[in-house]
């Protein structure tokens, strides 16, 4: 996060997107979904993050029994966080 501190609102924007890209076509999911948490909470209306999970939906998604037999489990998902979070983000008093 330091390194996208001292670059321009939007180059670190890109550069976070792109990094976001490349865990999610050669990393675990894990590490996708942290990243993403962490690049929606630290940039306003991050919705590329939504766009990114669709992208890793209709790679490598498989339909789940325990949610209906869903494709997009993790774009839906990202969806109701980015929400959640943005309405969190402006009740807190301290983040701009």
């Amino acid at each position: 996060m330091l390194l996208l501190h001292s670059m321009s609102s939007v180059s670190a924007r890109i550069f976070a997107s792109f990094i976001l890209l490349l865990s999610i076509l050669f990393m675990p999911f894990w590490v996708s979904a942290i990243l993403a948490l962490l690049n929606i909470i630290y940039f306003s209306v991050y919705t590329e993050a939504v766009v990114l999970f669709l992208l890793s939906d209709l790679l490598y998604g498989i339909p789940e029994a325990k949610f209906f037999s869903m494709n997009l489990v993790s774009f839906f998902i990202s969806i109701l966080i980015l929400i959640i979070l943005e309405i969190l983000k402006r009740k807190l008093k301290f983040y701009q």
